[in-house]
């Protein structure tokens, strides 16, 4: 579904990463772990083309896309839930959820009724402006927009940052049920234990190089990848 390999970038003279790979297969969840700027969203932006990389390769279900313009990486497949969620503050929900809505390729999974039945919260708020909703709310309509693009993986940069605890197990609950139905999954979190539960793989970056990879058994039993490079 997604292939990185060899991805050098940075911004302006300044390098971040430093010959990242990962990849991710049809219906995995892989995470993207690491300590506040080691590369994550640098890693993010690089994928998504916000970022040209200065070396490596972007593959998206099997089409060289290194370097492409953001547009063209969404209309790959891949939607993504931005850190800070980015959300259209003066749309309402429904108008937020219709802006991204999109099927290339074939019968489309989401549509807003399925947002809606996933979120029941979404619906109820479905008039109010996107900077009438709470932060939480704001996540979920954020994940609903990616969903409505009917991608082949989704990425979510920062998944409950800044949210209440409670809120947060509503968001750890609804990436579980899209595992469950099968998508692709991308997620950058700090909340290691949460992660390990739905998570098939991780990857975990320290100063813009992949230092540790393996799956949530791996993880659980290292207690030295923890201690040195995810000690927030």
């Amino acid at each position: 579904m997604l292939i990185v390999e060899g991805l050098d970038a940075g911004y302006g003279e300044a390098q971040i990463l430093f010959g990242v790979d990962l990849s991710i297969g049809e219906g995995e969840v892989v995470t993207l772990l690491g300590r506040n700027g080691m590369g994550k969203t640098t890693t993010i932006r690089a994928i998504m083309g916000m970022i040209k990389p200065k070396a490596g390769r972007v593959t998206v279900a099997g089409r060289d896309l290194t370097g492409a313009a953001s547009f063209r990486i969404a209309q790959a497949g891949i939607g993504l839930v931005p850190e800070g969620r980015m959300i259209f503050p003066t749309l309402s929900v429904e108008e937020n959820l219709i802006a991204t809505a999109a099927s290339r390729f074939g019968t489309p999974r989401w549509d807003i009724a399925r947002i809606y039945a996933f979120f029941p919260r979404l619906k109820e708020r479905r008039a109010n402006r996107g900077n009438q909703l709470s932060g939480g709310e704001q996540q979920m309509l954020a994940i609903g927009r990616a969903l409505m693009t009917n991608p082949r993986l989704i990425i979510l940069d920062e998944a409950t940052e800044g949210l209440a605890p409670i809120i947060r197990q509503e968001i750890w609950a609804c990436l579980a049920a899209l595992k469950a139905e099968g998508e692709s999954i991308l997620v950058i979190d700090k909340n290691v234990d949460a992660l390990a539960k739905i998570a098939d793989r991780h990857v975990v970056l320290e100063k813009g190089r992949v230092v540790w990879r393996g799956s949530s058994e791996d993880l659980r039993s290292d207690s030295a990848v923890k201690d040195r490079f995810l000690h927030f």
